[in-house]
């Protein structure tokens, strides 16, 4: 079984800390929302995203999966807490592997579809400028602190 095939079926059970040992120490990640992410961030963000998603479904098509690449395209349908409304994402990811780990991470969408179906008619309208792209990438990673920091929180508590 291949990195991708083992981080998507850890993706459908909302797997997170399977997903994030699959990360190199040294990994990278990016998407249009989190455009820089380190190893750390990175298993962060699932953790966010797979602990708030409500009715979070994925449907995933592996389209190359082989010790030194992987290429596929995942649909995720959830809805988008802020705003109540349903969002259907269509993403396409390309890993660069070694040693059985993901050492760089990119998934593409558009961020002018996903913000159309996540904030209604302005996303629609506005969602292609700089201005809803900063953001939605701030917000994103104000979120992303808040929780790191609630996360860490919890730990210092449960020790």
């Amino acid at each position: 079984m291949g990195v991708a095939e083992r981080f998507y079926e850890a993706f459908m059970v909302r797997d997170f800390y399977t997903m994030g040992l699959l990360y190199a120490s040294h990994a990278t990640f990016s998407d249009p929302v989190f455009p820089r992410l380190t190893a750390q961030g990175a298993r962060m963000m699932w953790q966010m995203l797979l602990s708030e998603a409500e009715d979070l479904e994925i449907d995933v098509k592996i389209l190359e999966d082989t010790p030194d690449r992987a290429k596929v395209d995942w649909t995720a349908r959830y809805t988008f807490t802020p705003t109540k409304r349903v969002v259907v994402n269509r993403v396409h990811t390309e890993m660069v592997i070694a040693a059985g780990k993901i050492v760089q991470q990119v998934d593409s969408f558009s961020l002018w579809r996903w913000s159309g179906q996540a904030l209604g008619w302005k996303g629609w309208v506005l969602g292609f400028t700089p201005i809803v792209k900063d953001k939605v990438r701030g917000q994103a990673a104000r979120s992303l602190k808040e929780f790191a920091q609630f996360v860490a929180l919890t730990n210092r508590a449960g020790k």
